[in-house]
């Protein structure tokens, strides 16, 4: 965030109060009377009520934001304009909705935006990691069997940091598309909307990233094996 951006921010809430990486502090889940005590306190303009959402939510948005950010201080970017954001719109927050639903949601559009925003770059070429067949219908590189020993190999965490780093390579209208339905759980429809394409585009490259994702799995297991 450049220096402007930031005393931007200090003048409008003042002196926010540090994004945690932690976890959310023991004791941050509210029952609804409490939230929506909460939630009134911020539509009056209450600071302390603002340091307590920050505080109570900062550590699983900040997971969020990481996600989709390529690195840390991305990340700390779009949960700062996630807080402001919420700040800005909190009269629209609607009763019987839940505050953390409503923050995460922010959280992912500001990703997508700060994405977005940056400087058109030549996409990575997905075809490279789709599948290729013979005239016959034949796989011309069969995929490694998947066998209970790559269900075992696939829990280690060293095999999780390859997959996370395997997603982190696709092109990106590919990986948002990965990262909200199989990661943040967004139903199709929902996935459309804030991306802004169609129901089926979703579907066509959610399955492109699936196959891109494998493919770079077998070879990751066919190398270990060699």
């Amino acid at each position: 965030m450049t220096t402007d951006r930031r005393s931007e921010v200090a003048r409008e809430r003042g002196s926010l109060p540090p994004m945690l990486d932690s976890s959310p502090a023991a004791g941050s889940t509210h029952d609804s009377s409490s939230e929506m005590s909460l939630i009134n306190r911020l539509r009056s303009g209450d600071d302390r009520a603002f340091e307590e959402v920050v505080r109570a939510h900062s550590g699983r948005l900040m997971s969020v934001a990481r996600r989709f950010m390529r690195n840390d201080e991305d990340a700390r970017d779009v949960l700062q304009e996630a807080f402001i954001s919420m700040h800005r719109a909190i009269h629209s927050f609607e009763s019987g909705a839940r505050l953390s639903t409503w923050l995460h949601r922010i959280t992912v559009k500001c990703a997508l935006m700060k994405i977005r925003s940056r400087k058109c770059r030549p996409e990575i070429a997905i075809d490279d990691l789709m599948p290729r067949f013979s005239e016959d219908g034949h796989h011309i590189d069969p995929p490694c069997p998947w066998t209970e020993d790559t269900d075992v190999a696939m829990a280690r965490e060293q095999t999780r940091a390859m997959v996370r780093a395997a997603i982190d390579r696709l092109p990106e209208n590919y990986r948002s598309v990965l990262l909200l339905r199989d990661i943040e759980e967004l139903d199709t429809e929902e996935t459309a909307q804030v991306l802004g394409i169609s129901a089926n585009a979703v579907k066509v490259r959610l399955h492109r990233a699936h196959q891109a994702l494998r493919t770079m799995i077998d070879t990751h297991f066919k190398d270990t094996l060699r």
